[in-house]
C-alpha cells in the first residue's frame, strides 16, 4: 500500500502539477488512512472494501485523539477517493471501492468580512514614515486592493511589480496549482507599493543575503504567511478592531465588498481565482443578508 500511496503521490506531482503544499497535505491524508487499515489488519489493495472506507469515516469523526470537524472529514475523503481512482486507472484494483462513500454534510459557514470603515481603519493603523510602516502598509493594501491569498502576495518578487502594478496597474499572481491570473491593482495600494520599494526596502534588504522578495523581515528575508497574520493582527489591534482579522478578512471582504456595489459575481470568481462560481456565490449570501436588514429596517410594512 505505501508504495501505490508513493506512485499516487508522483502522479499528482508531475503529471498533474498540484502544488507542493497540496501534495503534502495528500501524504498526510493517505498515511493515516493506510495506518488505519493495517491496524485492522489490511495488508493488501485488493483486501480494502466500501465497508472499510465508511468505518474510516466515521473514526475520523470519532476518534479519542482530536475528532475531525466535517470539512476536514470531508477534505480527507476527497484524498481517499482521489487515491482509489488511481488504483483502478492503474489497472492495481478490479474496482473503486471509494466511490459511493459520501462526506458528511457541511454547515453552511459564511466567510468573515468586515465593513469598509473596519478595511479603513486597519489601514490606518498602518499610516506612518518608518520602514516597517511603509511595509506593513504596502502589504496590506495589496492584500485588500487584489483580494488575493496571503501566499500568493507574500509569494511575489520585486520583478513581479515593478513594471506590471505601478505602469499597467494589475498584478499577475499565482494561486494554487500555480495558475496566473491577472488581478486591478488601485492607487492606493500602487502608491503604498512605491513608497515602500523606494524608501523602505533597500533598508531591510541591507540587512540580509540579497533575495528577490517583495516583502522582507527585519532580517531581510522573505515575509512568511505567519509573519504577514501578525502584522495583520497588530493592525487590527491598533485600530481598536475587536473581530477577529486574518489576511483571509481581508480577501473575505473584497469580495464582500465588490459584490455589494454591484459587479458580477463571475468577476469576481476570475479576480479570486476561484475554479467554481459554486465557492464565490456563497459571498452572496452575505450581501443578501445585508439587503434584508436593510429592508426590514426601511419598509414600513416589513416587519
Amino acid at each position: 500500500m505505501e508504495s501505490a500511496v508513493d506512485a499516487y503521490l508522483r502522479h499528482v506531482s508531475i503529471e498533474r502539477g498540484l502544488a507542493a503544499n497540496t501534495v503534502s497535505a495528500y501524504r498526510r491524508d493517505l498515511t493515516l488512512y493506510v495506518a488505519w487499515l493495517e491496524q485492522l489488519p489490511v495488508v493488501a489493495l485488493s483486501e480494502i472494501t466500501s465497508a472499510h472506507v465508511s468505518a474510516f469515516v466515521r473514526y475520523l469523526g470519532t476518534r479519542e485523539e482530536s475528532p475531525l470537524t466535517s470539512a476536514s472529514i470531508a477534505r480527507v475523503l476527497s484524498t481517499v477517493r482521489g487515491w482509489h481512482r488511481f488504483l483502478l486507472d492503474e489497472a492495481l484494483v478490479d474496482v473503486d471501492v471509494a466511490h459511493e462513500t459520501k462526506p458528511p454534510k457541511l454547515a453552511m459557514r459564511l466567510p468573515k468580512a468586515i465593513s469598509v470603515e473596519q478595511v479603513t481603519a486597519l489601514l490606518a493603523a498602518t499610516d506612518g514614515d518608518d520602514v516597517l510602516q511603509l511595509r506593513d502598509k504596502a502589504l496590506l493594501e495589496l492584500l485588500y486592493a487584489t483580494g488575493a491569498r496571503v501566499s500568493e502576495v507574500v509569494g511575489l518578487n520585486v520583478d513581479d511589480v515593478l513594471a506590471e502594478v505601478l505602469d499597467e496597474e494589475v498584478v499577475r499572481l499565482t494561486g494554487k496549482g500555480d495558475k496566473q491570473r491577472i488581478v486591478p491593482v488601485g492607487s492606493f495600494a500602487r502608491a503604498a507599493i512605491s513608497a515602500y520599494l523606494v524608501r523602505a526596502r533597500p533598508l531591510l534588504s541591507g540587512r540580509g543575503t540579497a533575495t528577490p522578495a517583495l516583502f522582507l523581515g527585519v532580517r531581510g528575508q522573505r515575509v512568511s504567511r505567519q509573519n504577514a497574520w501578525l502584522i495583520i493582527r497588530a493592525a487590527a489591534e491598533r485600530a481598536g478592531l475587536t473581530a477577529s482579522v486574518s489576511p483571509h478578512t481581508l480577501r473575505h471582504s473584497f469580495a464582500t465588498h465588490l459584490l455589494a456595489g454591484g459587479a458580477d459575481v463571475r468577476v469576481v470568481q476570475e479576480l479570486l481565482g476561484h475554479s467554481s462560481v459554486a465557492t464565490t456565490q456563497i459571498y452572496t449570501l452575505i450581501t443578501i443578508d445585508t439587503l434584508r436588514d436593510m429592508y426590514t429596517t426601511a419598509h414600513p410594512r416589513a416587519r
